[in-house]
């Protein structure tokens, strides 16, 4: 039977997307899995996958054209079948409401056993929530809390969970109005990309089908003894006092997507603001009426206790499991190191003429300009000058950049992130000082949003912060490059037989020697001295 496709609701003040690419065309075969379109949404560009295995058998929206949430983009089915009755149903028709609530019913076809599709679930009131693919490079998911609890009424646009990936802490939203009658997954405990983890629909359904059809082993009953126990820590039990909502979620704010971007613009603290939603959630209307008071005296903060020495001769250790992000991390870093033929050409740079000009700068530009800012617009220009330092390897090509996106690699607690400045070489060195503050901000606080990482053609890595004079740094691919940045450091140098104070800072270049050769980086990096040395030519 052929089946629907309709614009999913990717975020919680999403109204519509808009179709980026098709990466599929009409007559094509399509397995559960494939990637279908892109779809730009208010936040992000999202990879939509398809949920069903058939041909692809008709495209309702073209390239660059906006669907309202829930609308039909696609069918999907047997060659030749008829879906224009599907067509005229429109919006209304129940059976295919979602493509990812369907999903379970295609799945069987090829995990179940024999007799596994001859199983008719049309007729029963629930739908099963999976492991939403959150981000381009995410394979599973890690319910780090469950907001909602077996029994709990549910409704469109509630947060059910909250899902840690391998880059940010994510909210996973319901799609359906109904009850929760069942958790699959405990907080803490991870999931695959697709697997079943929770199910939403009538009190008293009869849901084990829907289970049994998508390969779930854990048995109904045994599922939602655990989620009941494992719910009270996560879910708020004190929706009016927000102080205590942020307690039992471990320091952790609860607010919608919008009410913190609100929060962000208008300047407000969240940790002020009073939330009316879902759990004490911090919602748009409670950002739009906030008033702000004199600050209540802080509380007293429990001194951490202080660590006990351990007897003497005592051995002792602590085993960290890997998070998702160091995961993703030591897979992708290992890849390129022992993938990718590294070598790394290393350049002193004299910043005499930086420090001060950054002095001057700093006395009229709106937001404060680091050296890091500098660096980051000198690379940007620079690119453009040497294009095969902004290419990338693919395994059976070579893609040059014509545009110049820098990724910014920023120290987190539990690992390292790459928010991406777009379009680094037309923008002015305020424009960057503040994007790179912004981002750098919300990595540290996992608010990082998918389009906020996507895309780097190039990567600056500074440890010069720290007081590193000089390091190397593994390529972060596809790339084919990324800059190294030591510190500024004060010396001596020598001029004509005479001795003088100077600053030099080391630049190091780690190349991928499929793509770029000794003297294409030799070339970008003297260049990037230049500019840098001559910082007047970053204005020109």
């Amino acid at each position: 039977m052929a089946e629907v496709i309709r614009m999913p609701k990717m975020s919680d003040t999403m109204t519509e997307g808009v179709i980026a690419a098709w990466h599929k065309k009409v007559g094509d075969t399509v397995k559960s899995g494939d990637i279908l379109a892109e779809v730009e949404t208010d936040k992000a560009t999202m990879d939509m996958e398809s949920y069903y295995d058939g041909t692809l058998l008709y495209i309702g929206v073209e390239k660059g054209q906006s669907v309202p949430v829930d609308a039909i983009m696609a069918v999907i089915g047997k060659p030749g079948e008829d879906y224009q009755s599907l067509l005229s149903g429109g919006s209304s028709a129940p059976a295919t409401e979602t493509p990812k609530e369907s999903a379970p019913a295609a799945q069987p076809e090829t995990k179940a056993t024999p007799t596994a599709p001859a199983v008719d679930t049309s007729n029963i009131k629930a739908k099963t929530v999976q492991m939403p693919l959150l981000s381009d490079t995410m394979t599973e998911g890690v319910i780090h809390t469950w907001l909602k609890k077996v029994g709990d009424k549910v409704k469109s646009g509630d947060i059910l969970a909250e899902i840690e990936t391998d880059k940010a802490t994510m909210e996973l939203e319901a799609y359906e109005d109904g009850t929760l009658l069942y958790i699959g997954v405990e907080a803490g405990k991870a999931a695959k990309v697709n697997e079943v983890i929770a199910v939403i629909g009538e009190e008293g359904a009869d849901y084990q089908a829907l289970l049994n059809n998508t390969g779930a082993s854990a048995p109904a009953a045994p599922a939602e003894t655990k989620s009941e126990q494992a719910a009270p820590a996560p879910s708020t039990q004190a929706p009016a006092e927000p102080a205590q909502t942020t307690a039992a979620n471990n320091g952790r704010i609860l607010a919608s997507p919008l009410a913190k971007r609100l929060a962000e613009e208008k300047g407000i603290n969240l940790a002020d603001v009073n939330g009316s939603g879902e759990g004490g959630r911090i919602i748009k209307n409670d950002v739009d009426n906030f008033t702000p008071k004199a600050k209540p005296a802080a509380p007293a903060t429990s001194q951490a206790p202080a660590v006990a020495a351990a007897p003497a001769g005592q051995e002792s250790y602590e085993d960290i499991p890997l998070s998702q992000m160091r995961k993703t991390i030591a897979r992708r870093l290992s890849e390129s190191k022992f993938s990718a033929p590294e070598f790394y050409l290393t350049m002193e740079i004299t910043m005499d003429k930086t420090i001060k000009a950054r002095e001057m700068m700093n006395e009229v530009s709106p937001v404060k300009i680091s050296f890091n800012d500098i660096v980051i617009k000198a690379v940007a220009v620079a690119l453009t000058k040497h294009p095969m330092v902004n290419a990338s390897w693919l395994g059976d090509k070579i893609r040059k950049n014509h545009h110049v996106h820098i990724g910014m690699a920023v120290a987190v607690e539990e690992g390292l992130l790459v928010p991406v400045i777009r379009f680094a070489n037309t923008k002015t060195l305020s424009q960057i000082a503040a994007e790179t503050k912004d981002l750098g901000g919300k990595a540290k606080n996992k608010q990082l949003q998918p389009k906020d990482w996507e895309g780097n053609t190039f990567t600056v890595s500074n440890l010069g912060m720290f007081g590193i004079d000089q390091f190397t740094s593994i390529i972060n691919p596809p790339e084919s490059c990324i800059l190294a940045v030591g510190a500024i450091k004060e010396t001596v140098g020598v001029k004509d037989g005479q001795f003088f104070a100077t600053n030099i800072m080391k630049l190091t270049l780690t190349c991928d020697h499929r793509v770029v050769d000794g003297a294409t980086g030799a070339a970008f990096l003297v260049t990037l001295k230049q500019l840098l040395e001559e910082p007047y030519k970053l204005l020109v």
